[in-house]
């Protein structure tokens, strides 16, 4: 309840700064954004921005009478660039117990599953005693790497990191590489719901980690509060408004691979 009655506040404000402006669209909201990982991120044949958090990200821009303007980054967990006010904010990101020493976080926009993916008959299992001295592919900067050099490269697993998950991804089907970790939805999209993608599958159950996080946000700069409760309120208004549901619904966040 003490949510909604800041939102309905902060509501009140926005409105009243928006009917005093000349053009409200003057103001900007900075968000930093890797484009290399569809759904949730990338770019269409016509260079576009596409995918879940652009869709969130824009809707979130409306619901407080801001502009976004995207910047796109090689990697996301560009802390240093964000603290030099290059942006104001990144999104689509684990909240993890690393990240959260350095930047604030948003409540998550969605949930996050991290899953094993290997072989249909390669009997692997999401643990260092089945991955030893076996190769994991992993995505630069992600995560999912920090979890893997952690607690699986100092004992026998040989952690693989990629740039793109197109290149990761084709490692795997080549042989290169006997298994990933990744996010369910990405994966899904890049191989599992494709015709490659028929020999492989989710080996082992879901992953829980600190080191990973169970969903996704948006990291401000930790005194950056008002923004962070700007934000906050708008993706409970877009929640109250349906508008969140009709978005994340096309990008199936709890489905599970289709059947070949």
């Amino acid at each position: 309840m003490a949510l909604i009655h800041i939102c309905v506040v902060l509501a009140l404000l926005l409105a009243a700064d928006a009917s005093a402006a000349d053009d409200p669209s003057q103001r900007e909201i900075r968000f930093a954004v890797a484009a290399q990982f569809p759904p949730f991120q990338s770019r269409d044949p016509q260079g576009q921005l596409v995918g879940l958090n652009i869709e969130l990200g824009n809707a979130l821009c409306v619901q407080l009478n801001a502009r976004c303007i995207w910047v796109d980054q090689v990697l996301a967990e560009d802390f240093i660039s964000l603290e030099a006010r290059k942006f104001d904010a990144i999104m689509g990101i684990a909240p993890t117990s690393q990240r959260q020493r350095w930047v604030g976080f948003t409540d998550n926009l969605y949930p996050f599953t991290t899953r094993l993916v290997a072989r249909r008959m390669s009997n692997l299992q999401p643990r260092v005693k089945s991955l030893k001295g076996k190769r994991v592919g992993v995505l630069l900067g992600s995560n999912r790497e920090a979890f893997a050099r952690s607690m699986w490269a100092p004992n026998g697993v040989i952690v693989k990191s990629f740039w793109l998950n197109n290149e990761l991804v084709s490692s795997l089907k080549a042989g290169e590489i006997d298994a990933t970790l990744q996010g369910t939805v990405e994966i899904r999209e890049a191989l599992l719901d494709t015709e490659d993608g028929h020999d492989f599958d989710f080996v082992g159950p879901a992953i829980s980690s600190e080191l990973l996080g169970d969903g996704v946000a948006i990291a401000v700069r930790k005194p950056d509060t008002a923004l962070r409760n700007e934000l906050n309120c708008a993706l409970e208004q877009l929640k109250q408004s349906g508008e969140y549901q009709r978005i994340i619904q096309p990008y199936r966040l709890d489905a599970v691979p289709a059947e070949h």
